[in-house]
C-alpha cells in the first residue's frame, strides 16, 4: 500500500497529486468485500463533490456501492477506462483502478483523512 495515500472511513483511498488536484478510487479491502466489479457509473466532469455525499457508483456480481466524497471540489478527470474494463477496480485499485480526479475546494485539504496505517487499523477490527 502507498504510504502516500490518505483514506476516508467509507473505504475510499486519495492520492494528492500536488496541483490542486487529487485522485480518488476505492481500497483494496473495498474492492475485496465487493467481490468481481461490473460495473462503474462515473461522475461527469463538472460534479460538485461533497464529503461524506455519494458521487459514483461501483456495481460487482455481490452488490452496488455508493463512492463518497472523501474531499469537497468537482470532478475533473473521470478513468473511461473502466468503462470497458471494470474489473480494474479488483486488479489494480491504486493504480489502474482509479474512478475520479478531482479539483479540491479552495478551502479544502486532506487533514480529516486517516494515513495507511490508521486505515488499515480500521478494517483489522
Amino acid at each position: 500500500m502507498d504510504a502516500t495515500l490518505k483514506f476516508a472511513e467509507s473505504h475510499e483511498w486519495v492520492k494528492d497529486n500536488g496541483d490542486g488536484t487529487v485522485t480518488v478510487g476505492i481500497s483494496d479491502h473495498a474492492q475485496q468485500l465487493l467481490g468481481d466489479v461490473v460495473f462503474v457509473d462515473l461522475p461527469e466532469i463538472g460534479t460538485e463533490v461533497e464529503i461524506g455525499e455519494g458521487f459514483s457508483l461501483v456495481e460487482s456480481v455481490k452488490a452496488a456501492s455508493d463512492i463518497y466524497g472523501p474531499v469537497n471540489g468537482e470532478v475533473v478527470e473521470v478513468n473511461e477506462e473502466l468503462e470497458d474494463s471494470p474489473e480494474l477496480v479488483n486488479e489494480a485499485p491504486f493504480e489502474g483502478g482509479w474512478i475520479a480526479k478531482i479539483k479540491l475546494a479552495e478551502d479544502s485539504n486532506l487533514d480529516h483523512l486517516m494515513n495507511a496505517e490508521a486505515y488499515q487499523a480500521t478494517i483489522e477490527d
